[in-house]
């Protein structure tokens, strides 16, 4: 697969812009604005058919943190111990996956998308100072009952070196076909229950939004929630990923895979608990809704070596 080398990181304001073209009514394209991109009606239920993905890994060089822009989403995700968590990595591979997902052809609609499975393999911490390559690319289009499904996966490299890699499974919805796969490892059947409850905000989303830079509009507000079916706002599936890694610092190695199914969204505002126990195959944990005990994410951690 052919490397396309970037400057810098995408802006992901002319991304979203771009996504949202795709979203107007009317048809035909639009001129002289993004030239290629056909407006449709609701991104999450429209999208030319397409079984191809881009043959092209997109890549940034010299990546450095920002300290800054790392306290920030320390505070919203609840990291303290860890200099670079394991899930900030994925906050800066987020405008490469949205440069991949607005391509013109892409086969699913980026607006409206629900992340569905997260896998993170850590095979080493990443230093404050230290430099690193970030890559990207589309490997996967399946079927989904609720639509189909992409897998977008990310590579971190510090030298010849791969430090960090992460796999992120999004679901476009509209009409179904065939059983859903899973390219997640093994995770536990149900949700641990556990004590510890965290009430959430109507605003989590936004804030979290103006860290990760993922302003779907399922997470902002509940107007522009329900007109891709939600009722009202929805967390972000990597935020609640990324507590629960927050919740469980004192016990994270230093070199680990954890995978993530996010099942029902989690509204916002509303009160989740959080539970771990240890299982046959690693950690298992899992985030719960406070009131009904339905599961909103279930993981599994494991160790290396």
């Amino acid at each position: 697969m052919p490397t396309k080398v970037l400057d810098a990181s995408p802006s992901l304001a002319a991304l979203y812009v771009k996504a949202a073209l795709a979203a107007l009514p009317g048809a035909g394209v639009v001129p002289g604005v993004v030239p290629g991109v056909v407006p449709g009606v609701v991104p999450a239920l429209r999208r030319p058919s397409s079984d191809r993905l881009p043959d092209t890994r997109l890549e940034i060089r010299d990546v450095t943190i920002d300290a800054h822009h790392l306290a920030r989403y320390r505070e919203v995700c609840g990291w303290e111990r860890q200099a670079v968590p394991s899930t900030y990595l994925h906050v800066l591979a987020f405008p490469l996956h949205l440069s991949l997902m607005t391509a013109p052809g892409f086969p699913l609609a980026v607006m409206g998308a629900v992340h569905v499975e997260n896998t993170i393999e850590q095979l080493r911490p990443i230093g404050l100072d230290e430099a690193f390559n970030l890559s990207v690319e589309a490997t996967e289009l399946a079927s989904h009952p609720r639509g189909r499904t992409v897998t977008i996966t990310s590579e971190v490299t510090i030298g010849a070196q791969v430090v960090w890699r992460g796999a992120s499974v999004f679901l476009s919805r509209g009409a179904g076909s065939g059983e859903r796969t899973s390219a997640t490892p093994a995770l536990p059947e149900e949700a641990p229950l556990g004590p510890m409850e965290w009430s959430l905000p109507a605003g989590l989303g936004r804030r979290y939004a103006a860290v990760s830079g993922d302003r779907n509009p399922i997470h902002l507000y509940s107007l522009t929630a329900r007109p891709f079916g939600f009722k009202t706002q929805i967390a972000h599936g990597m935020w609640t990923k990324a507590r629960a890694l927050a919740a469980l610092q004192p016990r994270l190695p230093q070199a680990y895979t954890v995978a993530v199914a996010f099942k029902k969204p989690v509204p916002l505002p509303s009160r989740v608990r959080f539970g771990a126990r240890d299982g046959e195959g690693g950690l298992d944990f899992g985030v719960t809704s406070a009131r009904t005990q339905a599961p909103h994410l279930v993981g599994r951690l494991t160790t290396h070596g």
